[in-house]
């Protein structure tokens, strides 16, 4: 694997490692996977867009999460796929830091998303009798354009300074690139990518947990409050979904963490970095779609039209 010239563009990648009467079980899963939430994310997407009934602030940051699940899936699962059934696990450097850099915004992003749907739907809580002043077509622009900014600042600061690194290795020890990956291909002193590593890391989840749980907070305290049964059944339908959406991704985020500290496990870290990829993707348009009750409502609609026709 280290035959390599280091001047060269072409690194390798370890990739899951499996006997290879499991090759073809875990390919054809993690295809079935993949192709599953690609239908349900545009599924989602669709729908949203098509029915104008949907045009709600809501719906819309929604989209965002969908429409990053999709990118964030589609830049990983293919190539993930390919190494599976190839003997020779090529890539040059160049789509290395590509994937890494789409890999790491996904998860950025995920924490930025939720973030201004937790202020939307505080906004729709604690302020009803404002929410359409307040949640503009320009405001929801304006929310979606700053998630996205944000996460493409912290990860293109952070893979800039990888880059920037002269390389003495050429072996990927990971399923897939991500930026340790990349920095760990350098001799050089890497202090500043692990200090910036670790602020990045800070800023994102305290910056999302702080704001998700002050949000929730007080959307609770109006609640109780108010002890009015019809604003609380609108909080916990539209509350909810959020939550668990949110719970999981920051969950999974966490045991990513805490697998970093326990480098012998390669095996079940490169499971769970995939999983963490898919397992969001494929719950938020379930959970979404079925919590909230007028995107759950138009689903059901348009497969009870389905079976009308046929």
């Amino acid at each position: 694997m280290e035959n390599i010239s280091y001047d060269s563009d072409t690194l390798t990648i370890q990739g899951l490692e499996m006997s290879e009467s499991s090759t073809y079980p875990v390919f054809f899963t993690l295809l079935f996977v993949y192709i599953a939430l690609l239908i349900t994310n545009i599924g989602v997407v669709v729908i949203i867009i098509a029915e104008r009934s949907l045009h709600e602030p809501m719906y819309l940051l929604f989209c965002n999460l969908s429409v990053n699940d999709i990118l964030g899936n589609t830049i990983l699962i293919p190539r993930v796929l390919l190494d599976i059934v190839s003997k020779e696990r090529l890539i040059s450097y160049g789509a290395c830091v590509t994937q890494a850099f789409f890999s790491h915004t996904y998860g950025s992003a995920s924490h930025t998303i939720l973030i201004i749907m937790a202020i939307d739907r505080y906004v729709a809580i604690c302020n009803p009798l404002r929410y359409s002043a307040i949640m503009t077509a320009k405001a929801v622009v304006t929310l979606s354009v700053s998630a996205w900014a944000v996460s493409v600042v912290l990860v293109g600061v952070l893979l800039s300074l990888t880059i920037r690194l002269s390389r003495c290795r050429s072996h990927i020890n990971h399923a897939f690139c991500d930026n340790a990956s990349l920095f760990k291909l350098s001799c050089e002193d890497v202090s500043i990518n692990n200090i910036y590593g670790l602020f990045y890391t800070v800023v994102l989840f305290s910056s999302s947990m702080g704001i998700v749980a002050v949000t929730y907070i007080r959307i609770a305290v109006i609640c109780w409050t108010k002890k009015n049964a019809e604003l609380n059944s609108k909080a916990i339908q539209t509350c909810a979904s959020h939550l668990v959406l949110y719970l999981i991704m920051l969950l999974m985020g966490y045991i990513i963490i805490i697998m970093h500290r326990f480098p012998e496990d390669q095996s079940l870290r490169k499971i769970i970095a995939i999983l963490f990829h898919v397992v969001p993707a494929h719950l938020n348009p379930i959970i979404y779609g079925l919590q909230t009750k007028h995107l759950r409502l138009k689903i059901l609609q348009i497969f009870g039209k389905k079976r009308i026709h046929s």
